[in-house]
């Protein structure tokens, strides 16, 4: 449906409309944000986990704090599951969540921030403090048309914050990304570029990354390279925002996980169960390297992969680049099905299918039974990574039907159904 209008809608009367919108819930809902120090996090990946480590960093300081991410949208300690199928939802929705958290005595919101997001100028109306930006990979280019669009959208936000009358504005930028420069030239107060290096010596494991930042060494329960920039990310803007580095260090290093984000199923089963919300070529190679190593000996561990790569009508350019990530780290995969929407699903698994040369997948199109099926492959020390969903609420089918969904839920009732509990 959203297709069809924009088909026959002219952009600029779209365009309007989205703006005029956003301006009348800023009015409607009083301008909560000129309430709150707001603060916002963009880029293509890591966003999620980031708002979670930066709200654990604020309420570890003794902050009260809203934040509104894909995973979950909270409020002074009250969460519910973002069950949108979008991360910023319209009509009104961020206004009225910004009111919400500043009724209920709130003094920061973090909110995840998207291309589509700013396309539609849902951030319109509201006052940033700070912007964090983690990096930019390829994605939704159907929408945007190209990657420089794309950048472009992600970097309205960035300007957005320039405009902000909030004082001093804060930009936390990923400074190892080719298009960091581009928002450390936002015209603000304080700068705050962070780069790997910065976090050296570090290691990870397949539950653990290890990491110095200013001469502390952190232990953080979360496993992969891309965790120590999602952390560098919520370090820094917690050192702009002039938070301690003691309490900032123990509300990390006692993060309990995040939901879908390489998170482990557990029922007392010899192999490891992860789901993870992986759904690009970078972000599956770097969850697949993160489980690769799987003892101190550095040998190699046997990864079995439940894939399904790409909704249905969008990026289909990514999806042999995935496959062929597959087929270079798993042992065994599993294609199956993902979001499909109004594409047929056996296009989209054969287009991924297309990326192997030294496996042959299987293709199990029923999402459950293809879990089952990996379940049911794994033997003692081998991982089963499910990827694509992390806490996706339905699967997205033809017509706008939707049928319920939980990767967690579903491996836990498989789990069972082999007698682990």
């Amino acid at each position: 449906m959203k297709n069809l209008i924009r088909s026959f809608v002219p952009a600029p009367i779209l365009n309007a409309y989205h703006l005029v919108l956003a301006s009348l819930g800023a009015l409607l809902y009083r301008f909560p944000s000129r309430e709150l120090v707001v603060i916002a996090v963009t880029g293509t990946k890591g966003k999620s986990s980031t708002v979670e480590m930066i709200a654990a960093l604020l309420h570890g300081a003794g902050r009260t704090v809203a934040s509104a991410s894909t995973i979950r949208f909270c409020v002074a300690g009250e969460c519910e599951r973002n069950l949108f199928k979008m991360t910023m939802p319209g009509r009104f929705f961020l206004q009225r969540f910004l009111r919400r958290a500043a009724d209920s005595g709130c003094t920061h919101a973090v909110i995840e921030m998207t291309s589509e997001g700013a396309l539609q100028h849902r951030h319109k109306g509201i006052d940033l403090d700070a912007l964090v930006f983690t990096n930019l990979q390829p994605e939704h280019l159907e929408r945007h048309g190209s990657m420089e669009r794309y950048a472009e959208a992600k970097l309205s936000l960035a300007r957005a914050l320039g405009r902000s009358p909030k004082r001093p504005r804060i930009i936390v930028v990923n400074a190892d990304d080719a298009y960091g420069q581009q928002f450390l030239e936002t015209d603000v107060e304080i700068k705050q570029p962070f780069f790997l290096k910065d976090a050296e010596p570090y290691n990870s494991d397949d539950k653990h990354v290890r990491f110095v930042w200013r001469g502390e060494l952190f232990t953080v329960p979360l496993p992969g390279v891309f965790n120590i920039y999602n952390c560098l990310a919520a370090l820094s803007l917690g050192d702009a925002l002039g938070l301690d580095a003691q309490e900032m260090k123990r509300s990390l290093e006692h993060i309990a996980g995040i939901d879908g984000r390489a998170e482990r199923v557990e029922r007392g089963q010899p192999f490891a169960v992860v789901v993870d919300y992986a759904h690009t070529p970078d972000s599956l190679k770097a969850l697949y390297e993160a489980y690769a190593v799987g003892s101190p000996e550095g040998k190699r561990r046997r990864i079995i992969g439940v894939l399904g790569a790409t909704g249905g009508g969008r990026d289909a350019w990514k999806r042999s680049a995935m496959g062929r990530i597959a087929d270079e780290y798993c042992s065994s995969v599993y294609l199956t099905n993902e979001d499909p929407y109004d594409e047929d699903p056996q296009k989209i698994v054969d287009d991924v299918a297309q990326g192997f040369v030294r496996i042959t997948p299987s293709v199990v199109l029923d999402r459950r039974a293809a879990l089952a099926a990996a379940l049911q492959e794994a033997h003692k020390g081998d991982v089963v990574l499910i990827s694509g969903k992390g806490t996706d609420p339905y699967i997205m089918g033809k017509g706008g039907s939707k049928q319920e969904w939980s990767d967690v839920q579903v491996a836990t009732e498989e789990l069972s159904k082999l007698g682990y509990n």
